[in-house]
């Protein structure tokens, strides 16, 4: 069994470049939604002329589907990933997340997003094609809240991540929301160096995470998991499509 010390040096180790999670095999689980987004996509990327994947990561999902439209772009805000990105879709461009996005008007069929830090709801109506469709995975309100607490005490969830203020903006944007619909998953940790490497990868879980300024809960969080032989938490995640009207919004 591999000291305490050497678990949080592993998981500080790793790379933090694009969306890769397959370190974690062995290490930690997370129950998936059952909808299968990359399979969605797929299909709706295999249907369109034109589409915009925002806040990509790395581009592994997108990459995955089978057939790709003839106009296919991405947005990456941060260096490391936009430069994996780059080596997985044909045209990645450096935008902040929160917009404006570097695109004309009226240009997309369909916009997608996976796991998006923020959603620009009024950038998206703008590229969006009269009849066009925004369609994403999203982080609802609360995820991991239980990794959170122990790490940070109590924290009070905001419901800004929640699905009623998605639909909310969505609609101020002028698109229909035709679908949301949320799931909540199991999350386990095996070990403290897969916590380490999670709180490192996925910033907003404790925010300013550091392994020097939270070693005394990363010590409980390693005794936890050696008298538990896991340490659970449970995630939210949403889908929603939301579609602009034919004469485009109001």
């Amino acid at each position: 069994m591999k000291s305490f010390e050497e678990l949080v040096a592993e998981g500080a180790a790793v790379p933090l470049e694009g969306w890769d999670f397959s370190w974690f095999e062995g290490r930690a689980t997370e129950e998936r939604p059952p909808w299968g987004y990359a399979s969605l996509i797929a299909a709706k990327l295999a249907a369109v002329s034109s589409a915009l994947d925002l806040q990509t990561g790395g581009g592994e999902v997108t990459a995955s589907a089978p057939v790709l439209p003839p106009l296919l772009a991405a947005t990456e805000s941060w260096p490391p990933n936009a430069a994996v990105a780059a080596r997985n879709l044909p045209f990645v461009v450096r935008a902040p997340d929160g917009g404006p996005l570097p695109f004309r008007t009226g240009v997309f069929d369909l916009v997608i997003s996976r796991h998006p830090v923020v959603t620009p709801w009024q950038e998206v109506a703008r590229v969006l094609k009269p009849g066009g469709t925004y369609f994403s995975q999203q982080i609802g309100a609360g995820t991991n809240r239980e990794l959170t607490d122990f790490m940070m005490g109590p924290q009070v969830v905001g419901e800004e991540r929640g699905t009623a203020a998605a639909r909310a903006a969505a609609e101020a944007a002028g698109l229909e929301v035709v679908r949301l619909e949320p799931v909540s998953l199991r999350v386990a940790f095996f070990d403290v160096g897969a916590v380490v490497h999670f709180l490192r990868k996925v910033l907003w879980t404790v925010p300013g995470f550091t392994v020097e300024a939270y070693r005394d809960r990363l010590l409980d969080m390693h005794a936890h998991i050696q008298e538990h032989g896991e340490f659970v938490c449970t995630s939210t995640r949403f889908l929603v499509e939301a579609r602009k009207g034919r004469r485009g919004p109001v």
